[in-house]
């Protein structure tokens, strides 16, 4: 699919000081059985460049579908008219002595490329495995769905950057509905889908064709059983849940530019000071969070951010202290905090912001088992279905699928509607206990949104469960 190399810029005439090209091509289907019904498949293909240049400490961009030589110099020369525009107003000086020269490839470990598969089999794998969902009258709504993407991305700069990266994305889902007496319960496997980079072979590994009847039966459980309880508990989160605490709670509030202001009309800022970085206590000592896009088959694995950086596994906060923040070259150099490769776009006629990539929290000592029997009176919640948190990412609320009561150390029964809210200064200081590798997995998004105009971007989370003291939870009507 890849249409573009650096031969492709041979002619290119420009007089900036430094300039980058970044050409993406991205190739998406979409499938679901519904009702047992096929849903009309949906597919779209879309390629171009962005051509950013750097010119007397402005910045210039153009985006761009038009590869031949004659359209790849318009661009150039538009770029190069905002950046001169830009150099009278900005607010920091652009030079490319900020970006270093990287080389190298990336490409996302797969065994089977889902886009190549036969489309008949595929939809009928989804139609069997939406009837295993069907485990009682009382479902009323049930689909299977899956999403894949493919996506070449290559990056040549002036100074002699060049990359080659290319992903695949797979994200299944399967979802059940419960309806019984005016009350509803949806049961899902995840509720945006288990995103990764990964083949086909995901399938299998999250039996895919069996695990609809679990889902259903809890659909009909949480449809029978009492209402989280409005107390204040310990509160056992598991790997799926984490995925979004992590997510709202310490990844928005870290990223530089909303630190600096740059979101504030848009996505609000943080509470999160410059002042913070390397003596904050975001929580408890039992914390260790890490940007890692490293981390082969997660959602926001890459080898290269779309300034061309090379990424590596770095800690941002070690035994609950702030240490970095999630800003890109430009960010950091800006505020003066020490930021890491996370400039990345959601496509080619995007320009790149600071954006979370792999954000994982590193797993501890306790196994599941040792985190039950440590709760006196508490709940286990499961699956996300709701949130909100203010502005400055501080004060959130969220509300998952599935819950359970633990008594005296053991599972009890069944709660619907569980929620929680809390402080993010506060909630992450009162971590107790972190699972070990057992409890943990690695989840995803694909629906992140950020900046003006928006760009909707993969994200990865993985993080083993955790248990957190003294948190206000309630159920819903």
């Amino acid at each position: 699919m890849v249409l573009f190399d650096r031969k492709s810029l041979d002619g290119i005439k420009t007089p900036a000081a430094y300039w980058n090209v970044r050409f993406q091509a991205r190739r998406d289907e979409s499938l679901e059985v519904r009702q047992g019904v096929v849903e009309p498949p949906t597919g779209s293909e879309d390629f171009g460049v962005m051509v950013t240049v750097f010119h007397k400490g402005g910045q210039g961009y153009c985006a761009t579908s038009d590869l031949s030589l004659s359209g790849l110099q318009a661009a150039f020369d538009e770029a190069l008219e905002w950046a001169k525009v830009s150099s009278q107003k900005s607010i920091t000086e652009f030079s490319g002595e900020l970006h270093s020269i990287y080389k190298g490839q990336y490409e996302s470990p797969y065994v089977i490329d889902w886009l190549t598969q036969n489309l008949s089999q595929k939809l009928e794998r989804l139609r069997a495995a939406s009837e295993t969902l069907r485990v009682d009258p009382r479902i009323v709504d049930w689909s299977a769905s899956c999403v894949g993407t493919l996506t070449e991305m290559m990056f040549v700069s002036s100074t002699g950057s060049e990359n080659l990266q290319t992903t695949r994305h797979l994200s299944p889902n399967l979802s059940a509905t419960a309806f019984e007496n005016n009350d509803t319960e949806v049961r899902s496997l995840h509720r945006s889908g288990i995103t990764r980079q990964v083949g086909a072979e995901l399938l299998d590994q999250i039996q895919l064709d069996t695990i609809g009847s679990t889902i259903g039966e809890e659909a009909i459980e949480l449809l029978l059983s009492p209402n989280c309880p409005t107390q204040k508990l310990d509160l056992l989160l598991d790997a799926d849940q984490m995925l979004l605490q992590i997510h709202e709670s310490i990844g928005h509030p870290i990223e530089l530019d909303r630190i600096l202001g740059d979101e504030r009309n848009y996505a609000g800022t943080s509470f999160v000071s410059k002042d913070m970085f390397g003596t904050y206590q975001y929580g408890s000592e039992l914390l260790n969070v890490s940007f890692d896009p490293t981390y082969s088959g997660e959602t926001a694995s890459y080898g290269f951010d779309d300034e061309g950086m090379k990424t590596e596994k770095t800690m941002l906060i070690e035994k609950g202290i702030l240490k970095r923040g999630l800003g890109g070259a430009l960010s950091s150099s800006r505020i003066g905090v020490d930021g890491v490769a996370c400039s990345r776009a959601c496509s080619w006629n995007r320009p790149p912001i600071d954006r979370m990539a792999n954000l994982n929290l590193e797993p501890g000592q306790s196994t599941m088992g040792e985190m039950i029997a440590n709760i006196e009176l508490g709940v286990l919640m499961k699956t996300n279905c709701s949130w909100s948190i203010d502005d400055s990412r501080n004060k959130f609320q969220f509300g998952c699928e599935y819950g359970r009561m633990i008594r005296n150390g053991e599972l009890k029964e069944v709660v619907r509607k569980p929620n929680y809210r809390g402080i993010s200064a506060d909630f992450w200081r009162d971590l107790k206990m972190v699972g070990n590798a057992s409890t943990m997995d690695a989840f995803g998004t694909p629906y992140c949104g950020k900046g003006e105009p928006n760009q909707a971007i993969n994200v990865g989370h993985a993080s083993p469960a955790c248990v957190f003291s003294n948190v206000q939870v309630f159920g819903g009507e």
